[in-house]
Formats: C-alpha cells, structure tokens, sequence
C-alpha cells in the first residue's frame, strides 16, 4: 500500500519551492496538504490571506502531485496525522511541527524563494 505523505503549507503565494517540495514528496506516496486555515494564517502570521482557504484548496488540488487537501492548524502533531491516517510529514529544512522524527522527512529549502521575501517584494 502506497504511504500518505502530508506536506503542511499556507499556499498564501504559490512558487517554485512548493512546487519543488511537493514533487519530492510524492517520491515518498501519496501527497496530502495540510493546508492552513484562514484562521490560523491571521493568528500565526499576522495577515489575512487575499485568497480565502477555498481558492487556495482548489489551486492546491490542481498541483499534479497532490491527490487531498485537509484544512489544518499552524502546527501539525502526531494525533493529526493519526486522525488522517498520515505515515509521513514532509517539510524543509526550518520545520517547527512537533512529529516524531520517524514520521519526519525534511527536505533543504529552495534557495533564495519563499512566500515572505515575495510578499515583502511587492510594492
């Protein structure tokens, strides 16, 4: 049986390190995000995202890679993953989820790219 591999993400700016990441992890089985509430967003990052959770749910199911979207807190732990029948958490490398590290793939980081730096480059 092929394993459910969960990738916890924002998709507040969609880029090339997510779409990287995302096709590491479906080396690994099944892709499942874990996208980030609306929420949870606000209380985490201090911004709204200009796309609600349903807009950022249908771009994330049309990432070849992906097979599911589950909404999600901030931090993944292991009872989420058992609640969804997850086996792995693939993350990068600045991962905060506190998930066993056998249940834990951490993959570096796109160079140079995340959502923050766009975010802070558009005027």
């Amino acid at each position: 049986m092929k394993k459910r591999v969960l990738v916890d993400m924002s998709l507040t700016i969609l880029h090339h390190g997510h779409i990287r990441l995302l096709q590491k992890a479906a080396t690994l089985g099944e892709v499942i995000i874990a996208l980030t509430s609306d929420e949870e967003i606000y209380k985490s990052k201090g911004f709204r995202s200009a796309l609600p959770f349903s807009h950022r749910k249908e771009i994330a199911l049309s990432i070849r890679y992906v097979s599911e979207v589950i909404e999600s807190k901030w931090l993944i732990d292991d009872s989420f993953m058992d609640l969804h029948n997850i086996d792995l958490l693939v993350h990068g490398d600045d991962n905060a989820n506190p998930v066993p590290s056998n249940k834990l793939v951490i993959f570096p980081r796109t160079e140079g790219i995340s959502s923050s730096i766009l975010r802070n480059s558009i005027d």
